[in-house]
């Protein structure tokens, strides 16, 4: 449980550090990939039990974080504002209703304005997930965060989607889009 916890707050991080960011700059992060088909591009991950579609501007980060962890993967747009990170852990005997529930209380200690607009449990293809959305503020900025909990193959999976939230609508739109995708074998 304290490597979801240690995990979850490295995402909350960069998450924040996506939201305080004021660049504007449009440079790509070095080495990105060039985009792939406007419909999205497919991921595959945990020897294909997980599978999922990023939009098209959005690239393989993993690794290029300073972290030497292979079991977190980070993808995310050239300026780093968008990001998909998905992390497997340690499987807990806590269900995903409870490990939402402390991972909403740790978002709050964080930030106190966080505002949850949902933390309920979903079914994707056939598999039950828990789904916690949020909208955090730091320094004046807003982020849309989508956080998808399930259990794969003994494992615990955390996947966090982090838009920036200037439209909110338009963020959770495009959370969902992508959380629409997810299909756990």
């Amino acid at each position: 449980m304290r490597n979801l916890v240690k995990y979850v707050g490295i995402g909350l991080l960069v998450m924040g550090l996506a939201a305080c960011d004021n660049s504007d700059s449009k440079k790509p992060v070095q080495g990105a990939a060039a985009e792939s088909n406007a419909n999205g591009q497919p991921v595959t991950l945990l020897d294909g039990k997980l599978s999922f579609s990023l939009p098209a501007d959005m690239t393989d980060q993993s690794g290029k974080l300073g972290t030497q962890a292979n079991n977190m993967h980070v993808y995310s747009d050239a300026t780093g504002q968008k990001a998909v990170i998905v992390i497997v852990g340690d499987n807990t005997q806590e269900d995903l209703a409870a490990l939402a529930k402390r991972l909403e209380d740790q978002q709050r200690s964080r930030d106190p304005q966080l505002q949850v607009v949902t933390n309920k449990s979903i079914e994707l293809k056939g598999q039950t997930l828990q789904q916690l959305d949020s909208i955090i503020s730091a320094k004046g900025q807003t982020a849309w965060s989508s956080v998808v909990l399930g259990k794969v193959d003994n494992k615990l999976l955390t996947l966090q989607v982090t838009l920036p939230a200037d439209n909110q609508q338009q963020a959770q739109t495009a959370a969902e889009n992508i959380i629409n995708t997810i299909v756990v074998n």
